[in-house]
């Protein structure tokens, strides 16, 4: 049955930066994600007489499209399916930006390849597939609050609902400074990160650091969620920064708006901020301080893109 399934990204509170298995996309450390309701990607497949993706319109040839064929490739052979398939896709989120476009674009597409072969799987089963495509799409079949459990193989690794309706206040700033693709992609930096003398105590820290945040949701501690939240981002940063070779993705710009938040919160709204793999940077703060951490950042980016975030859902089926 031919649907246009709709996922959203996700932004990694605790970060996943490592895998164990590069094939079956297997991560070194367990993380957790808000789902985020502005940017999310929909998808459809279709049967066709050859493979073709089509992106935001734009017909897709060379390595985009062989990641994707390479992914539903590997879903027909372990599904036991066949045939020519047509992707049909949408995003609406910056891509290779490090604003997690691969979350929502893999968890779209596994929904949709289930829908067009008429496939009943569960959520559960549903990340597992996602996780293949991408890590971090394994947490955006879930709405809210998601935890992606490392496991120690295919059928243990996939992520579950912590909170899909939480009533923490909870706002995210997505502050676009560059929309150009990331000069290193995420498997290329996870792949020089295990290199770096910290990635070792990081990694030992990674339950501690998860039972911290997931208490700190269900204590509703905006607080204690926002330190944990800056804490997990630098260390990963750090790594790095201190990996053989170093290397950052950090900005000018970046290091500009670390500064401002830092001067916000010093002068008494409470602010935080989180980075994935890319120079933009998220700023997790309550609703009632969205105007003036908005009023400052546009008054020192004049060309940055500003974008207000809540709690986005789980994935969907439109049609």
């Amino acid at each position: 049955m031919e649907k246009t399934v709709r996922a959203h990204t996700n932004i990694a509170l605790i970060k996943y930066w490592g895998k164990a298995d590069a094939k079956l996309r297997l991560p070194l450390m367990s993380s957790l994600s808000m789902t985020l309701d502005q940017f999310y990607t929909d998808t459809r497949v279709v049967k066709s007489d050859q493979d073709r993706f089509f992106l935001n319109g734009s017909e897709q040839t060379g390595s985009s499209k062989q990641r994707v064929f390479d992914y539903l490739h590997v879903l027909q052979k372990r599904l036991g399916q066949t045939g020519h398939l047509r992707v049909e896709s949408t995003n609406h989120v910056p891509t290779a930006a490090g604003l997690a476009s691969s979350s929502s674009a893999f968890a779209a597409l596994a929904g949709a390849f289930c829908a067009y072969y008429k496939l009943e799987v569960s959520r559960k089963e549903l990340s597992r597939l996602a996780r293949l495509g991408s890590g971090s799409a394994s947490r955006s079949i879930y709405g809210g609050f998601a935890i992606w459990q490392k496991g120690t193989d295919d059928a243990s690794s996939y992520a579950y609902a912590l909170d899909e309706k939480p009533k923490l206040d909870l706002q995210l700033l997505a502050v676009e400074l560059n929309q150009q693709p990331k000069f290193l992609s995420s498997t290329g930096g996870m792949s020089q990160a295990p290199s770096s003398p910290f990635f070792q105590p990081w990694l030992a820290r990674n339950q501690e650091e998860l039972a911290a945040m997931t208490k700190a949701i269900q204590d509703n501690d905006f607080s204690r969620l926002g330190q944990l939240a800056e804490l997990n981002a630098n260390e990963m940063h750090a790594i790095n920064l201190t990996a053989a070779p170093g290397f950052t993705y950090f900005e000018p710009a970046t290091i500009a708006a670390i500064k401002l938040v830092q001067k916000i919160r010093a002068s008494g709204i409470e602010c935080y901020y989180t980075i994935d793999a890319g120079p933009n940077v998220k700023i997790l703060c309550q609703l009632k301080n969205v105007k003036e951490i908005t009023k400052q950042f546009v008054s020192e980016f004049e060309n940055a893109k500003i974008v207000m975030q809540s709690f986005g859902p789980g994935i969907s089926y439109l049609d």
